[in-house]
């Protein structure tokens, strides 16, 4: 980072404070963003760093506090306003139209684009932003054709073409491999030289440390730490962020897998939501005993390939054994009463329904078996007990089990998803666990937890099929790693011998 002792900031935020009902998510937060630095924001689920964040891009309202920009004091009340005064964010959901070209997203709503437009003036000025920063793709490309990393170096393109000098990027590797993300640090980087400020929020200890000039750490609403990144280290950051010191990693420890698969899938074609296919042929065997993680970039037929598997999904063709049995044309109720648990993506979408209550989804799956019902009426007090039982020991934070969960933060959603799944299940353990993106929106401790109930369980003889975008995580769990590219399933490794850099470049390509 550049000497920035003289300069001003771009970003003062002073005393912000944002209530929503229940919840202080904000608490008196001071913040600042230099000129020329990357400033990691780091803080567990819920601590309020990208509701910060929101403020400042004019997503949200504070209810108090200041803002400037360049020392002038500014109401940012809406992105609009906030791309006016050189903001702008780059969101995990990528917000671009994949039937247009590159050079149609990004200058869809931008300033000072008239109504001839002359396109080769604009290709030719964004050819030389992409050189600047050493991509490869092309205003004439198709969103569509184009990878998570090149369609989020789009969503840059369009934050540089609007003249942002205010960068914020939350949780910008989640999709991304890891020489994609090693590109998009690159880019920070090269951004910060040119004087400009850049936000990175993100969960993990060691982007934060290898990327950032200064770091933040946000815990229950407050700014529990701020430190030059080279004066800090992962206990202290981990300390800050969650009250104690980071657990021990989880070694890689074979599990006791068996020699007969409790999952088997055999040529499996699976439609997407758009009837294309998004299974392709796939074939993989899942032990009792064993972790079998699956790898690839977002898209590529990984969570199809899980719902298919737990039955949420129509199988084209191909078959699905179960213990040997076939179960293709199986329910998923059907799955759940022969030991299969699942976990879907996006839990606070996909896992509740967010009008019931806490206790009402607790019980979604075990109302209509013993202890929970006698087949003609639920056991409220029974109900009371397990859901009790589940958000204790997640330690899901809910104002009662009677609250609607649609009051709940993503990530106390997501562990009640968890809780409900791998400890609810009335009828007998798990002895199939498909678990998509578990410890998405999880804070370090809870994902912790969640691995290390993962792990255990895989030791007491339960098969796992583990998918994950978080490719460390999937090599310090799994037995096994197996890599999905446009559907297929393209090399299966040991998971205590894999190299990184192997799987990063199957997931990328397809190829070695």
């Amino acid at each position: 980072m550049e000497d920035t002792k003289e300069k001003q900031p771009l970003v003062e935020m002073i005393g912000i404070v944002k209530r929503f009902p229940g919840v202080v998510a904000n608490d008196e937060v001071n913040f600042t963003l230099m000129p020329g630095e990357v400033h990691a924001l780091l803080g567990e689920n819920g601590a309020g760093k990208t509701t910060l964040m929101n403020i400042l891009y004019g997503l949200y309202r504070p209810d108090r506090g200041t803002i400037k920009i360049m020392g002038r004091p500014v109401t940012i009340n809406s992105p609009s306003k906030a791309i006016k005064l050189g903001i702008g964010m780059v969101h995990q959901n990528f917000r671009l139209i994949p039937t247009h070209t590159v050079a149609e997203n990004v200058i869809l709503n931008a300033p000072n684009v008239g109504f001839f437009i002359d396109w080769q003036k604009i290709h030719e000025e964004l050819r030389q932003q992409i050189a600047k920063y050493g991509w490869r793709i092309s205003p004439e490309s198709r969103v569509w054709q184009l990878s998570a990393g090149e369609k989020q170096q789009v969503e840059i393109l369009k934050l540089l073409y609007r003249g942002s000098r205010i960068l914020i990027f939350d949780e910008p590797t989640s999709v991304l491999t890891p020489q994609e993300s090693k590109m998009l640090f690159t880019t920070m980087r090269k951004m910060a030289e040119e004087g400009k400020g850049v936000v990175l929020i993100t969960h993990k200890l060691d982007e934060a440390l290898s990327v950032s000039d200064r770091i933040t750490v946000m815990r229950k609403g407050r700014v529990v730490l701020v430190k030059p990144t080279s004066m800090t280290n992962r206990d202290e950051l981990a300390l800050a962020m969650i009250g104690r010191q980071e657990g021990a990693s989880l070694q890689p420890q074979p599990g006791p897998r068996t020699d007969r698969p409790v999952l088997s899938v055999i040529n499996l074609f699976v439609e997407g939501d758009k009837e294309e296919l998004a299974v392709k042929g796939a074939s993989l065997d899942v032990h009792r005993g064993e972790i079998l993680g699956i790898a690839g970039v977002s898209g590529n037929g990984q969570v199809e390939l899980a719902e298919a598997i737990a039955r949420v999904r129509k199988v084209k063709s191909g078959k699905i054994l179960l213990d040997g049995k076939d179960v293709t044309s199986f329910t998923p109720r059907q799955m759940y009463e022969n030991g299969v648990a699942y976990i879907p993506p996006e839990g606070a979408r996909t896992g509740v329904v967010s009008e019931l209550t806490v206790l009402e989804n607790a019980i979604l799956k075990s109302y209509r078996y013993s202890p929970i019902s006698n087949k003609l009426l639920i056991r409220w007090k029974e109900a009371a007990k397990l859901a009790g039982m589940l958000i204790e020991r997640y330690q899901v934070v809910a104002p009662s089990i009677n609250a609607k969960v649609k009051t709940l933060s993503g990530g106390n959603i997501q562990r009640l998803v968890l809780a409900r799944e791998l400890l609810g299940n009335m009828l007998t353990k798990p002895k199939l666990i498909i678990a998509v993106y578990p410890t998405s929106g999880l804070d370090i401790g809870a994902a912790e937890y969640v691995r290390a109930n993962l792990t255990s369980m895989r030791n007491e003889g339960a098969g796992i099929l583990l998918i994950s975008e978080d490719l460390d995580e999937l090599l310090r769990m799994s037995d096994r790693i197996a890599v999905m590219y446009e559907g297929r399933v393209v090399g299966i490794f040991d998971g205590y011998r894999a190299s990184k850099e192997e799987i990063g470049m199957l997931m990328a390509r397809g190829v070695g």
